[in-house]
């Protein structure tokens, strides 16, 4: 392997000269790339040099394109063995909208052995002229990465840029951005206070009623709401089973995790509601508890626009521009989490943050503990130490 000067004449004569690497990898195939700089050169010899002793060098003239490289992603997700999860649907429909949106466009042609750290920030800035929404960009720059890690397992590169950006620039936070926390969810901003949550159940008409109070008082998400069946609720024994939930496709399918397949108790009101609201329910073939008209799976929107809209715009739950306060339905789960949380002294149940976890399906107690840890009863009040001093000294 070597870096040398090439010189030649034009067939005008003029004076020409390249530097070129010169190898040969592990096939026994040789490789030849020309570059304008010794810096260039350089800096690909030392690249190849790695890469090549470590079995993982792919050569340019054999390099995939990026739009390569992403179908075969596609392709991959679509057909994932069941053994390593299923992707839902709606992952897969988002995956393809970043390839072809917004990847594909701007880099789709360009050979993935091309594609340095460098080349992804000049990505990233063209991709800052075309989506304003820096979440949004975040999402395409991972789905980037997880197409290259895609075309890694497949022996088609040898480097994954993306991620070494994301290791740089994890490596350049300073101290105090190590601290520096999401913003926390605040009471009468993101979580409905008691007092909207009773003006809202006092306003909520028709068939969003009990579809409204259901949310409030188990915490369900949206999807388990709608794919709720009456068969996996419990009116007797004041409880319902999360087994199932509709997409966004208005399909049905197992909950969010394993986590997600729960038992969420109920109290008497909750009960009262469905078994009155059982009566005049639509029936259909999935026997869902919240359907349509029809009998078939609700829309999501519908719920929003038809049910929790107009009962906040009713029950004066609004912002001071006379709109809706709380736009989606996860505003209520976040109160029924704060209910879970809050002591019973204050109205709320006094649970510990496990039994939390599991109430609200969730994967991890860090995820619960990440959303909602400033909820819970912070322990050190004075009259607490107080109390437990006199405990301990006598």
């Amino acid at each position: 392997m070597s870096v040398r000067k090439r010189k030649w004449k034009t067939s005008k004569g003029d004076e020409r000269q390249a530097w070129v690497v010169d190898y040969i990898d592990r096939d026994g195939h040789r490789h030849i790339e020309t570059f304008e700089t010794k810096k260039k050169a350089d800096e690909q010899h030392a690249k190849v040099n790695v890469s090549v002793n470590a079995g993982l060098h792919v050569a340019r003239s054999k390099s995939k394109t990026i739009r390569e490289a992403g179908e075969a992603w596609i392709t991959a997700a679509k057909n994932r063995d069941p053994d390593d999860g299923l992707l839902e649907r709606s992952t897969i429909a988002q995956y393809e909208q970043h390839l072809w949106l917004h990847i594909d466009p701007l880099i789709g042609a360009m050979k993935l052995s091309d594609l340095t750290v460098p080349a992804v920030h000049a990505f990233v800035d063209r991709l800052r002229e075309k989506e304003n929404s820096p979440a949004m960009r975040r999402k395409i720059l991972t789905s980037l990465g997880t197409l290259i890690a895609e075309s890694q397992s497949l022996g088609w590169c040898a480097h994954n840029p993306v991620r070494e950006l994301g290791k740089s620039r994890r490596a350049k936070k300073s101290h105090q951005s190590k601290k520096r926390h999401k913003r926390q969810l605040e009471v009468g901003v993101d979580i409905p206070t008691p007092e909207e949550v009773k003006a809202i159940i006092e306003k909520a008409k028709g068939r969003w009623r009990p579809l409204l109070i259901t949310a409030i008082f188990t915490g369900l998400r949206a999807s388990e709401l709608r794919g709720l069946r009456w068969k996996d609720v419990d009116l007797k024994a004041g409880k319902l089973h999360v087994r199932q939930r509709a997409d966004r496709f208005y399909e049905i399918g197992d909950p969010k995790s394993d986590a997600g397949k729960r038992t969420v108790p109920f109290g008497p009101f909750v009960t009262n509601t469905l078994r009155e609201w059982k009566l005049a329910c639509p029936k259909g073939e999935k026997d869902l508890v919240f359907p349509n008209s029809k009998g078939e799976i609700e829309a999501h929107a519908s719920i929003i626009r038809r049910g929790l809209i107009p009962a906040q715009i009713a029950a004066r739950v609004v912002t001071p521009e006379g709109e809706a306060k709380y736009t989606g339905l996860h505003a209520l789960r976040h109160f029924y989490a704060s209910w879970c949380i809050n002591p019973i002294k204050d109205g709320g149940l006094g649970l510990p943050g496990k039994v939390v976890q599991t109430r609200l399906g969730h994967s991890s107690i860090t995820i619960t503990m990440d959303t909602y840890s400033h909820l819970f009863p912070s322990g050190d009040d004075a009259k607490e130490l107080a109390a437990a001093e006199k405990s301990l000294l006598g």
